[in-house]
């Protein structure tokens, strides 16, 4: 309960300092766009999914976002999604995977929150395992944008709003990976890991 009141007053903070400085002309930033993203990563080769939608594009509010899979050889592949939004301040928020997901039918089986990486580049992604019918998958996803990564939800929204006041910018961007699980959920999230590490390099051009 402590923490959940230290959040909440955290959050009304924020919101009170992007009230009072939020109100000027917004940043814009140069960035690659996301399609720049290499086909090749490591060992790992990508080839384009299917687009999204018209419809479904304008429902996630994106401005920019590559929709792919990557694999080794004729192994499992890595379902890639990424979003961007030059701005957050009109109404078009990044959609959590949270809301997303079981809108198509996953349901949540298994949640938790990790650092992956090693020493001292490491990260926090949210870990999930969904499944729909027999099928499971393992999902990883992510908060960049702004010079960070984030996890959690609500430091998410709550560096939005000071970002917004103190560097006029709300610009920001998810990153979704999944992959089937084959056999346990431990070796899927390891698959997940070793892309995340092989990717994350190549994002801060398009996630600034």
């Amino acid at each position: 309960m402590l923490i959940r009141a230290l959040v909440a007053t955290a959050l009304i903070v924020a919101a009170g300092v992007y009230a009072s400085g939020a109100s000027g002309p917004e940043r814009v930033v140069e960035r690659t766009p996301l399609p720049a993203t290499p086909m090749t990563l490591g060992p790992w080769q990508g080839r384009e999914a299917p687009p999204f939608r018209d419809d479904v594009v304008a429902q996630l509010g994106v401005d920019d976002y590559i929709n792919r899979q990557y694999s080794i050889g004729g192994t499992t592949p890595v379902g890639v999604y990424i979003g961007y939004y030059a701005s957050q301040r009109q109404g078009d928020t990044i959609h959590s995977p949270q809301n997303c997901l079981p809108g198509a039918g996953w349901q949540p089986v298994f949640s938790d929150r990790r650092r992956i990486g090693s020493g001292s580049e490491t990260f926090p992604v949210n870990r999930f395992v969904i499944q729909k019918g027999l099928e499971r998958q393992a999902v990883f996803y992510w908060y960049q944008g702004r010079g960070r990564i984030v996890a959690n939800e609500f430091a998410n929204k709550g560096w939005l709003m000071l970002d917004a006041a103190r560097l006029r910018r709300s610009n920001g961007g998810v990153v979704r990976l999944m992959t089937p699980i084959t056999s346990t959920p431990e070796s899927a999230f390891a698959a997940l890991e070793k892309f995340s590490t092989a990717l994350l390099p190549h994002l801060s051009k398009s996630l600034p």
